[in-house]
């Protein structure tokens, strides 16, 4: 007898990322050399002085639940990176402290929208988005953008997909997985268009923020004043602070948002861990220079993997700007074999390469990219240079 699964879970498709990360974990287990560029997460341990004030939350038995948006002083602090970093000014009542940046998008998505509203979403994207689309029954509109114009989306594009039924637009800078970032103009441009729909609201997720590597300041969507209200922000702690695990994200927006996503959470999660928030607080108003270290160390990742990537045969690819990833067009591989192997798109590609060359990417078919491999250079350097002389050989048996 098959147990009877909803459908609103069945026709869920599972995190690519994380399917391929435990392939990898699996192959290691069986005592193979497997790098892992798969996984989107800083690979540097979370800075001392953020973990000795969860130490010592633990010892002054901050250990019970908090309000479910969060603790008074962090929200505060997050209004107070706001204001300093971004110019925008918000009040701790327009914060929701959620388990992850993750969680904050899919509160935002499940209170705007009704069943059959439009959600724009421009590809190249994060995968979780579109199925957190579907769980709240709007439809999924799939913007695509190519290398050719950065993977960003254009005021022209926008314009013309806003129908009566769009409800949302999702807009992330810097981008997973493309690592494009919009700069003021481009920002401002699609804001133009904005002012003529006033139904459209936008997710503006910037949880790579400070992982960017242009001269230009962080431009939020938010800072243009007349659209401030209509604007969520996505952010939290874990690619700037090396925090994945803590799970602390949070969004900004306006009261009536704030309060319907906290009266959401508050009825599957309730707050996110109270030590947590506390090394988030220390994050916030600790020293902020371990940001700029990794953020530098990224950059010469970065600018390692340019150099090498433009050495393999027949792969195109765009500058990334923030971020940590690579995302390479493979298209002229499809149809490629090797021995008894057939390369039938981008997911074969990618198994191939494991199999073969022992490297662990993405598919990015899932990312609304298909013919498209994405690559983390969250990895050391060693590793990078290891991982492209595997791919170069690995490739190099396809005929």
């Amino acid at each position: 007898m098959s147990t009877p699964i909803s459908q609103r879970v069945s026709q869920l498709a599972a995190s690519a990322t994380l399917v391929m990360a435990q392939r990898a974990t699996e192959m290691k287990a069986e005592g193979i050399d497997v790098i892992n560029l798969s996984i989107g997460e800083p690979d540097f341990p979370t800075p001392e002085h953020i973990s000795r004030a969860a130490e010592e939350a633990i010892r002054q038995h901050i250990t019970h639940y908090t309000t479910v948006d969060g603790l008074l002083p962090l929200r505060q602090a997050v209004c107070d990176k706001l204001r300093k970093e971004n110019g925008l000014k918000y009040d701790p009542a327009q914060i929701v402290i959620s388990t992850g940046a993750k969680q904050s998008i899919c509160n935002a998505i499940l209170s705007l929208v009704e069943e059959g509203d439009e959600v724009l979403l421009p590809t190249p994207t994060w995968l979780s988005y579109t199925q957190m689309i579907a769980l709240s029954g709007a439809v999924c509109i799939e913007l695509p953008t190519t290398i050719e114009q950065n993977y960003k989306l254009t005021p022209q594009q926008l314009e013309a997909a806003i129908t009566p039924r769009t409800k949302l637009l999702i807009l992330c800078s810097p981008s997973n997985p493309t690592g494009s970032v919009y700069n003021k103009e481009e920002i401002s441009a699609l804001a133009t268009v904005l002012r003529r729909h006033p139904q459209v609201y936008v997710i503006s997720d910037e949880i790579y923020e400070h992982i960017r590597y242009t001269a230009e300041p962080h431009c939020s969507l938010a800072q243009q004043d007349d659209l401030k209200d209509r604007i969520i922000i996505v952010n939290g702690v874990s690619k700037a602070y090396a925090m994945t695990g803590w799970r602390i994200g949070w969004l900004a927006a306006h009261p009536d948002i704030a309060k319907a996503c906290k009266k959401l959470q508050g009825q599957y999660t309730s707050c996110a861990s109270s030590i947590s928030q506390m090394a988030a607080l220390e994050a916030y108003n600790g020293p902020q220079d371990c940001v700029e270290t990794m953020r530098r160390v990224f950059q010469n990742r970065r600018n390692l993997v340019l150099s090498l990537a433009s050495q393999l045969p027949n792969i195109r690819f765009n500058q990334p700007d923030g971020a940590f990833y690579l995302l390479m067009d493979v298209k002229a591989y499809i149809g490629k074999k090797y021995q008894n192997t057939v390369i039938t798109d981008s997911a074969a590609l990618t198994l191939f390469l494991l199999e073969q060359g022992h490297v662990t990417l993405v598919d990015g078919a899932p990312f609304g990219a298909s013919g498209t491999i994405r690559l983390s250079y969250a990895a050391s350097e060693d590793d990078i240079q290891e991982a492209f002389r595997r791919l170069r050989s690995t490739l190099a048996l396809l005929n």
